[in-house]
Order: C-alpha cells, then structure tokens, then sequence
C-alpha cells in the first residue's frame, strides 16, 4: 500500500502532475511541472547553475549525511545525471538551497560543476516548512533532528504546537512527544541520533528528571545491553518525585515507587506529553500534570476535553 503523503505533499511543493482537486492556498504551495506550467510562467524554468553559486540553507533541520548513501547517490549522478533539478532561491548573486542538500553534496563528490536548478520565492518560514516535509515525507531525519526542526519552527514563527503540526501534516500528539525528546541531556540526544538509544529507550528515560540521573540510565542501559520493557524497569527503580513525608530529613530519598504505578505515569506522560507526577497509597493520592506556558495549558485541557472559561 503507497505511503500517504504529508500535509500537501511534495508533488505540490516541489512540482509534479497537477492535482484534480485546486490546492490550498499557503506560502508554500507552488506551481506545478515545468512542462505543465503556461506560457510566459518563468518561476518553473530549469537553469543551468555552478555548483560554487549554490549553499546549503542554515534552516535546513536535517544536519547528518550517511556517508554510504551519499556515495550510492554520487554514483548513480555520475552514471545519470541530476534528474531531478535543486530547489533554490537567490542570495544576492549566488542562491540558496530550499531542497536537494542531498543531491547537491553527492554531485560535489562526483565533480560536476553545474547543476539544474528551480529559482523560488521563498521566506525564510516556507523554506523552514518545505525542508521539514521533504525530509520527514522521506524519512531522512533522526528523531532529534525532528523534534530540533519541530522546535525551530515554533520558536522562530511563534507558532502554537498545533500551527506547526498542521504545517508539516502531523497530528499535535506526535509534534509534542517528539519536542519532549529535547528535555533530555545533550549526551543522551547524541545517543538517540545515532541510533545507540531508540525512541522508546528515550521516552523511558524521560521519566527521570534529573540530568545526572538521566545519564546514568542511559549508561546502564548501553552497558548492559537493555530492551525497552528493561530501561522501564530501570527507570522505575531511579525515580524521585514523591514528595517527602512531614518530618523527613531534608534531601533524604522519596521511597521506590512501584513498577506498575510507573508504568501508568509513564503511559499519562506520553499520552499528555508533559510530564505527570502519579502519587498512590491506599486508595488514594494525587495526579499531578505540569504545563510550562499558556499554549502548553490549553493544549493539555484540550486533550482531556476541557474547555477554559
């Protein structure tokens, strides 16, 4: 079954057969084919343009190239040409990469001096905008990266996470789990982008909010080779979020909470996506939901269906 498209989709973005139905209006919905654009419709005229002219766009989110696929894709240039022109827009004399980082980098390798190219009007959020659906339509980002490029968009734009989310044709949900990855230390991110730690080994760990105990986690988990099901295990044996009793001693340690009890908090946090603070004894405790800005508070009463005053 063909993967459906995101959002508009890369034939309305980057050219293709015409749809049947007239596409929505928005910064980035551009023309269509050059063969199919009219007479006189300069914006889909294919240039010949040095390699030297065109940079890579400092907006692009993704920042990792394999090294194996880019020499896969230098070979088939050298063998076939750049098929499909580079998307970019001028910067005084020289342009921009909106789209085609890939097949500009690999054509480098290959020693080609000159490239077809698409000239666009473009600012800087619909460049943002494409270079997130070209990359999450192909799946070439890591998790970190998306959530970085998740992240981006919203601070640069003051967007809400649902704007976002409907610019790159994602549910708010999956937007907002994958910002949560941003909470974790830089070291760990390193580990999820490589791919040492998965997205489920990352969502475990999450549930520590202390750095230096998200560390040791994920040290734990790579020393010894840990499954999911394991890292949740782990996690629920290093949580501290239960406030001390009257009389504790101060800085003394909250008691382990239980593994079940852990595993519904976790469950609350991922569905919420924010954290959740899950207190239980006899029947009775508290549920306690963070939010971190008014946007964040109208997204979670939003998702348990309240509406505020």
């Amino acid at each position: 079954m063909a993967k459906p498209a995101l959002g508009r989709g890369l034939g309305a973005l980057l050219g293709g057969s015409p749809p049947a139905a007239k596409p929505p209006p928005g910064p980035i919905a551009l023309a269509t084919d050059a063969a199919t654009a009219p007479p006189g419709d300069t914006r889909e005229r294919v240039e010949r343009v040095r390699l030297t002219r065109i940079r890579p766009c400092t907006l692009q989110p993704r920042k990792d190239f394999s090294a194996d696929t880019l020499r896969e894709l230098a070979d088939s240039i050298r063998e076939h040409g750049i098929v499909q022109p580079l998307i970019v827009r001028s910067r005084g004399d020289d342009y921009e990469l909106i789209a085609g980082e890939r097949r500009w980098r690999a054509a480098q390798m290959v020693g080609i001096g000159e490239a077809p190219v698409i000239v666009r009007e473009a600012d800087d959020r619909a460049v943002l905008e494409l270079a997130l659906i070209e990359n999450l339509q192909r799946e070439n980002l890591n998790p970190i990266e998306e959530a970085q490029g998740y992240s981006q968009l919203i601070e640069l734009f003051q967007l809400k996470q649902e704007e976002a989310a409907a610019k790159v044709g994602k549910s708010r949900v999956v937007v907002a789990n994958a910002l949560r990855l941003l909470k974790l230390t830089p070291e760990i991110q390193v580990f999820v982008r490589d791919g040492r730690l998965s997205v489920g080994h990352a969502k475990a760990i999450l549930g520590l909010t202390r750095g230096e105990e998200q560390n040791l986690a994920a040290e734990r988990v790579l020393k010894q080779s840990l499954n999911v099901r394991q890292t949740e295990d782990l996690v629920a044996h290093l949580q501290s979020r239960y406030v001390p009793a009257a009389g504790a001693k101060s800085g003394s340690r909250p008691p382990v909470k239980d593994a079940h009890l852990a595993d519904l908090e976790r469950r609350l946090q991922e569905r919420l996506a924010t954290r959740v603070n899950l207190r239980y004894r006899q029947g009775k405790g508290a549920l306690q939901i963070h939010f971190y800005n008014d946007d964040d508070l109208e997204r979670v009463l939003d998702m348990i269906g309240v509406k505020p005053a």
